[in-house]
């Protein structure tokens, strides 16, 4: 089969075995996969695929059931799927544990359906699962025009929350505006603790992409009980003078979080979670994937340097 190879320092089309289902696994053949930051870093040699996982890159597939594993219940092949995956994507053919499937809604492109579960995934499981998230409060979402971003915006509307979100430029904010987001804030041009505490009291959660000294910022901003959820470290893994004493004012929970190397379990439930509790609004199309642009698999390159380049509003997605 194709897949994309990146071992040369540029991306570029090869072939490698095809993978064999296991057990409770089956074989996608993939038309479209998201394009996320978690690439590039595994360029970088930054973030490698957990152990006995596919070493191609890409996280996120949609396409249709090729081959069942033995003991696979529930799907046939020609089934249209969108599915997370620890490694693999950037290829025609994927290994994927069938707990973890799921359905393309009605009317959904297969590209569209690509970018899907990396970014609602872990949006609901920042929110939900550990941001224990209730109509009525409120929401900071840093980096709101991220895939992440834009799929927890439309979370928190869903939900009943209010939500704030920081953005580098005009445009992406008007886009933030768009899927629902009630207060915006340029953190290039503006003070974000003292443009949110100028109209709210404070948050309740944050999701957090940057981190870095932003880590003492999140605490002034947060409510009595508030919760941050540290999805990554964009701005540095180190926190200089961390106000511990802060957090012990607030009462607050600090945590960390990444989907990547969670066990197959863990997924298989959060994907479930997520339909039980929202599938209906995928198929009413209350949300959605945004799509910043699509690639080629002859053009991946230029996808990956726009992510560097901080250009994207929502998803990025790659096609066969």
């Amino acid at each position: 089969m194709r897949f994309i190879d990146y071992q040369s320092g540029t991306l570029r089309i090869e072939q490698m075995p095809a993978p064999e289902a296991g057990v409770e696994e089956v074989i996608v053949a993939v038309e479209a996969f998201g394009i996320n930051r978690a690439d590039l870093l595994q360029r970088e040699g930054k973030y490698p695929p957990p152990k006995g996982e596919s070493p191609v890159l890409g996280l996120e597939v949609a396409g249709t059931v090729a081959e069942l594993g033995a003991g696979v219940t529930g799907w046939k092949p020609g089934d249209k799927v969108c599915a997370l995956v620890p490694g693999g994507g950037y290829a025609e053919l994927v290994r994927v544990k069938a707990a973890q499937l799921m359905p393309i809604p009605d009317g959904m492109s297969m590209q569209s359906a690509a970018g899907l579960p990396e970014i609602f995934l872990t949006a609901y499981g920042a929110l939900i699962r550990n941001g224990q998230l209730v109509a009525g409060q409120k929401v900071l979402i840093h980096a709101g025009a991220s895939g992440v971003g834009s799929a927890a915006i439309q979370l928190c509307k869903v939900l009943g929350a209010k939500v704030a979100v920081t953005a580098s430029s005009q445009e992406k904010l008007a886009f933030c505006q768009s899927l629902g987001a009630d207060l915006l804030v340029n953190y290039r041009t503006e003070d974000v603790v003292e443009k949110i505490l100028g109209q709210w009291p404070g948050v309740d959660l944050i999701v957090d992409i940057v981190g870095g000294k932003q880590t003492n910022s999140n605490l002034k901003l947060l409510n009595l009980d508030g919760r941050i959820v540290q999805l990554a470290m964009l701005a540095g893994r180190l926190v200089q003078e961390f106000d511990m004493g802060r957090l012990l004012q607030k009462r607050a929970t600090l945590m960390g979080s990444t989907l990547r190397n969670r066990s197959d379990e863990y997924k298989a439930h959060l994907v479930a979670d997520l339909l039980a509790q929202h599938g209906p609004d995928f198929a009413q199309q209350r949300l959605q994937v945004p799509l910043d642009s699509t690639y080629k698999v002859s053009d991946l390159e230029q996808a990956h340097q726009r992510m560097v380049r901080n250009q994207n509003l929502g998803k990025m997605v790659g096609y066969w």
